[in-house]
């Protein structure tokens, strides 16, 4: 029975009959060989590596194109939905000026108490109509003169008021939305000369337009 000597290191397996020549050559591949390894393994991971990295750069461009068409497409859809609703608003309002014409005469069969029958139910259909799409009437007796929404076909003057003051609606205006489509046309009443509300209203004439003149 043979043992083990300890402290001997184990020997390539080399053939019988080998020369020591042979023995050392066989060591020196074997040494060769287990270097190899780890270098070859060193390079594939490098290789991945790299690869890896050209994928994240592909990805991260990809990405930022498509997030570049997103905010194209939502640009061009609120623009799409911004010309749609222009669009609707425009084709409303050039209808309903065309029906103004028709308004006016019902409103004065209504005021000679000519609406009456079926004339009376087809009129209030078409006023309910024009509600509905928007169309709102304005202009009362009595109201504040404002340039902005109100033309004044008539002027006086008037004891009994205290500012420029709508005193008669010759014909009606009518707005849609914010939208003023016709002014109402008035007739205006101004403060009588000489009096105190007459000289507040120049005052305030004077303030609006920078002040009086410099003479």
């Amino acid at each position: 029975m043979t043992e083990e000597t300890p402290g001997f290191d184990e020997k390539p397996d080399v053939p019988s009959g080998a020369t020591p020549e042979d023995a050392a050559e066989s060591a020196e591949s074997s040494e060769k060989e287990g270097s190899a390894a780890p270098a070859g393994d060193a390079a594939k991971i490098a290789g991945l590596t790299a690869q890896l990295d050209q994928a994240r750069s592909a990805l991260g461009e990809r990405t930022g194109d498509l997030q570049r068409l997103q905010a194209e497409y939502q640009n061009y859809r609120r623009r799409v939905e911004r010309d749609r609703v222009t669009v609707k608003e425009i084709a409303t309002a050039t209808l309903l000026t065309e029906l103004l014409p028709v308004l006016d005469d019902i409103g004065r069969a209504r005021e000679h108490g000519e609406l009456v029958g079926g004339f009376k139910s087809v009129a209030e259909s078409l006023e309910t109509a024009a509600a509905k799409m928007g169309l709102q009437q304005f202009g009362k007796e009595g109201e504040p003169f404002d340039p902005t929404v109100h033309e004044a076909l008539m002027h006086s003057y008037a004891p009994d008021v205290t500012e420029t003051t709508c005193v008669a609606v010759l014909q009606p205006g009518y707005r849609i939305g914010e939208r003023t489509i016709r002014p109402a046309r008035v007739a205006v009443a101004e403060p009588q000369p000489g009096t105190a509300s007459a000289a507040k209203e120049e005052k305030k004439a004077d303030e609006e337009s920078g002040g009086p003149d410099e003479g």
